[in-house]
């Protein structure tokens, strides 16, 4: 029987997603079991976790052997607890003996530069690495706005728009209930400010693009692409998320809405709707081909693009690890398919390798 290993920082996180997956598990004759990567015996290798009791539908502490395929939905943050779990999950990804289900993708400037070396270079914003303080101040004095993002920062959190206006500089943060600014007189209390912000973690810099609605509220195309059962990659559905009234960002986290594309699309003038719905999914199309020429094979991706007033499109972020929310609130019919997509694959992989492992013998 295959095995499924859901890696996670914190058995509560998505509880839901997890549970309907490891319900529908049985039918394709795999186990389901959940645990911490710090929760591995780097000796024996034996993991104390969860299993899944398809019987009574709850999970249950259980000691286990590695899974045959890991998944991989662990969020990790600047604690030591993230940084000790990210670097056990870096070392299975090391083993040959071990496989995952997608393998992620490395940092976003890491991103940013492959990308940018290809034909999704006109859909990128231009990113720059933080070095200093100053840099950020010369290149706001240049621009007049720009967005901070945190290098490994993931589900908006942690994200700035600096502005320079006549008099300061203000500094605006979207969060859940609220949106927070700061002002500062001069430049030297922006360097200050950002000297301590900078020490905390690694920041890129990028052009502040307006790609608001006629409300003003910030919106983008959420779309979540899976591999199928035969390893082809598909759009399994898009939504729309909608941000608050000159917000900063159309995250959930930040209390955005969700609505579906199908209407959204329907909004665009009449003559450029088609071009537009083509252009989105050729860039959907694309991406996962290309970004698996530079990096290991991924299983899924949540990706957002912005568009901008004058209908130029933006690919905003791409996500190895993402939600269904947006997927689910706007396309509820894909329910089951969204928790079974995980063990189809799975299957696919187990079959691969069996595949491989009789070849090898057989030469």
């Amino acid at each position: 029987m295959l095995t499924l290993g859901i890696m996670t920082l914190n058995l509560e996180n998505e509880q839901g997603y997890f549970t309907e997956m490891a319900k529908r598990a049985e039918k394709y004759n795999i186990t389901c079991f959940r645990f911490i990567p710090s929760d591995i015996n780097p000796q024996s290798e034996m993991i104390r976790g969860e299993e899944f009791d398809c019987n009574q539908e709850i999970w249950k502490h259980k000691l286990f052997p590695l899974p045959s395929i890991l998944y991989d939905r662990c969020f990790y943050g600047e604690d030591f607890h993230s940084k000790q779990c990210k670097a056990i999950v870096d070392w299975l990804k090391t083993k040959k003996s071990v496989q995952f289900l997608g393998y992620g993708l490395p940092n976003k400037h890491k991103l940013y530069e492959a990308l940018s070396r290809t034909s999704l270079a006109p859909y990128l914003p231009k990113t720059v690495k933080i070095t200093s303080s100053e840099m950020v101040q010369q290149l706001c004095q240049k621009m007049k706005r720009v967005i901070l993002k945190p290098i490994n920062g993931s589900q908006g959190n942690g994200i700035y728009l600096i502005e320079k206006t006549d008099k300061f500089w203000k500094v605006k943060t979207d969060k859940t209930e609220y949106q927070a600014t700061r002002s500062f007189a001069n430049e030297m209390q922006l360097i200050n400010w950002l000297d301590r912000l900078l020490h905390k973690k690694e920041f890129l810099l990028q052009p502040y693009l307006p790609l608001i609605n006629e409300f003003n509220q910030p919106f983008d195309i959420r779309s979540l692409l899976q591999k199928t059962e035969l390893e082809e990659w598909s759009i399994v559905g898009k939504g729309i998320r909608t941000g608050k009234i000159n917000g900063i960002i159309s995250n959930l986290s930040a209390g955005a809405s969700v609505s579906d594309f199908d209407s959204w699309i329907k909004t665009i003038p009449f003559q450029k709707r088609a071009f537009i719905n083509d252009e989105i999914n050729d860039i959907l199309e694309n991406l996962p081909l290309i970004l698996e020429q530079f990096f290991p094979p991924l299983f899924e991706l949540g990706v957002d693009i912005g568009m901008a007033e004058d209908y130029s499109l933006w690919i905003l972020d791409i996500n190895s690890k993402p939600g269904r929310k947006v997927v689910l609130h706007s396309l509820p019919e894909l329910s089951d398919y969204l928790y079974e997509s995980p063990l189809l694959y799975a299957n696919t992989l187990l079959k691969r390798s069996q595949l491989t492992h009789e070849k090898t013998l057989s030469d």
